[in-house]
């Protein structure tokens, strides 16, 4: 009982900020992102009678501690779909995103695992189905089943039944590049999680910010659909600052914002001043992703890597769901 798969990290164009459930992950608002070529997790789950436990392994590191304790009790959740409650799995993950660092490690990560783990389970599961399990284990994640445009609807039901993604156009609709530009690769001092849950119950923006998600949503997906980059790229860059600024808000008070993460930002609005059609956007962490299109790819990658302080600058483009092999 063994499969591999493989998924993309997300970048989410409307965010994904704040949960109305904290158990099964189900969020105040509804969230848009496009699916990454450049950083994906690969993983191998390996169910075998000889364990008493499950194991983790990321990047041929043995997992402990709460990162252990969220993978296998995401397997729990699948274990108790099939009749194998009594089996347990070797997990062996590599990430080819840096973890924990805004970069959405655990999109590719939860939706690797949970497709892998239905897949070695014998699982007939669709990919709405998948979304809705993957969601449980890391909400962003349930985005990475689907390539391209990928919009995860936050639903109504108490039971989150109705809380999973779908995709709004597929990765060979339009060729939208994301610059994503490395400042830090080390862990965040306030998680995603716990920001989330510091911004609604704290900040007096954030109901602000959860108004203004269906205006945001409707005009970014008639964007896509018309392939009209100064839409989307307005509306993705303002949507983030919005996030954050709901950060600003909280008691007490925090960012993820570096000085390097600013400076990005600058460059980036005066690359628009020279007539290049570039937009920043930035999930929870100081890394800053820059869209831009093809023919600039250039000049927007030389730009970025002459700004002081950041380390790299990896390029992507729309990439696809989760594949197995």
């Amino acid at each position: 009982m063994k499969a591999t798969a493989k998924a993309h990290t997300n970048i989410a164009l409307i965010k994904y900020w704040g949960k109305r459930d904290e158990t099964l992950i189900l969020p105040t608002n509804n969230s848009l992102s496009l699916t990454l070529d450049g950083f994906y997790t690969t993983t191998t789950v390996t169910f075998r009678d000889d364990l008493s436990s499950d194991t983790f392994f990321l990047n041929d590191q043995a997992i402990t501690g709460e990162q252990f304790n969220r993978v296998s009790t995401f397997l729990d959740l699948i274990r108790s779909e099939t009749q194998a409650t009594n089996l347990y799995a070797e997990v062996r993950s590599t990430n080819h995103v840096p973890t924990a660092a805004g970069f959405a490690s655990s999109a590719s990560g939860f939706a690797a695992l949970a497709a892998a783990t239905t897949r070695a389970l014998d699982l007939s599961i669709s990919d709405q189905d998948l979304s809705r399990l993957t969601r449980q284990g890391s909400g962003s994640a349930c985005r990475s089943i689907y390539g391209g445009f990928v919009e995860w609807r936050q639903g109504t039901k108490p039971d989150g039944s109705d809380s999973f993604a779908v995709q709004v156009q597929p990765a060979e609709h339009w060729d939208v590049r994301v610059a994503a530009v490395v400042l830090s690769d080390t862990m965040k001092k306030v998680s995603s999680r716990e920001g989330m849950k510091r911004t609604v119950n704290t900040s007096p923006f954030f109901s602000g910010w959860v108004n203004s998600i269906p205006y945001d949503l409707e005009l970014i997906k008639q964007g896509i659909k018309d392939r009209d980059f100064e839409k989307v790229g307005n509306i993705a860059e303002a949507n983030c600052l919005k996030m954050h600024a709901t950060t600003l808000g909280a008691n007490p008070p925090f960012t993820y914002w570096h000085a390097t993460t600013l400076a990005v930002m600058q460059e980036v609005q005066t690359m628009r001043e020279r007539g290049i059609p570039a937009f920043f956007t930035i999930d929870a962490g100081p890394n800053v992703k820059v869209l831009y299109l093809p023919k600039d790819e250039a000049t927007v990658k030389k730009a970025l890597l002459d700004i002081p302080g950041v380390h790299d600058v990896i390029v992507s483009r729309s990439g696809q769901g989760v594949t197995y092999l």
